[in-house]
């Protein structure tokens, strides 16, 4: 039974409230389909129902099931991989050298999903820079759902999501079969540590963060939410440090406290 317009408009304006994220007026598709397996999960017989109970406990965690529901957790191992190349051949390597003094390197992988790119770039530290491994090397990967969270620091991928992106020689090297899946080695799992974050909301002070990924997020937020993740994210950087946003994804225009840097088929941004 499709939604009704009532209820799809409250779950849009909830989404908008807890995540900051736009549902257009066109996706009751979407939320008819996500939700479906949200009631059925928790014993209820429609997403009407499930609705009512929303209404009825603000706050609750039925809330936030919802919400990690009709969040977008699209995410893949060296994803666009241009990026990557970017981050092995120029980011890292000047980064390196400009921590040399402090041995520290503070990285943080925001809306990491299932922790496919934090893993990513703890592969790139390990295989290309040896250096770093006697280094304080911080990689940090959040996401505001609990399920997702748990899924990265599992650290296991089924066959599919290993081949949507690891090298044939990383998968031989870092990975070992668990059942059907793919388990990934401790020593990149130790690598890299996760903990919950909703970007919509006021982020905890942290020291500055050396290289910030920040992709293909900024694109479910209207303008203002923008503006606002932009102007977290130039606090939180170091004033030498690194943002790299999606592909389709740019600060111009948003944000006049970036300037854009060119880097082979990719781009990065710098505070100015």
């Amino acid at each position: 039974m499709p939604i009704a317009t009532a209820d799809f408009e409250y779950v849009r304006t909830l989404v908008r409230e807890q995540a900051a994220i736009v549902l257009e007026a066109n996706k009751a598709y979407l939320v008819e389909s996500r939700l479906g397996p949200v009631a059925r999960a928790h014993g209820l017989d429609s997403i009407a129902t499930l609705v009512g109970q929303l209404r009825g406990a603000r706050g609750s965690r039925l809330h936030d099931h919802v919400v990690e529901a009709l969040t977008t957790n699209e995410t893949s191992f060296f994803r666009d991989i241009h990026p990557f190349d970017t981050l092995r051949t120029a980011v890292l390597p000047e980064l390196v050298k400009q921590r040399a003094a402090v041995r520290r390197l503070s990285i943080w992988c925001a809306a990491c999903s299932s922790g496919q790119e934090p893993f990513s770039i703890a592969m790139v530290i390990r295989e290309h820079f040896p250096q770093l491994a006697s280094w304080n090397v911080d990689i940090l990967g959040t996401d505001l759902s609990e399920g997702m969270l748990a899924r990265a620091a599992a650290g296991v991928y089924s066959q599919l999501e290993v081949n949507r992106g690891v090298p044939a020689p990383l998968l031989v090297k870092y990975f070992a079969r668990d059942g059907a899946g793919w388990r990934l080695s401790p020593e990149i799992r130790r690598m890299v540590r996760f903990r919950g974050g909703n970007l919509a909301r006021p982020w905890p002070l942290a020291p500055p963060v050396d290289l910030l990924m920040l992709r293909n997020v900024l694109i479910y937020f209207a303008v203002p939410t923008k503006h606002e993740i932009l102007e977290r994210a130039h606090r939180a950087l170091a004033p030498d440090g690194v943002l790299f946003l999606g592909g389709t994804e740019t600060t111009l225009g948003v944000h006049d406290g970036f300037e854009r840097v060119a880097a082979g088929r990719t781009t990065y941004y710098r505070r100015r």
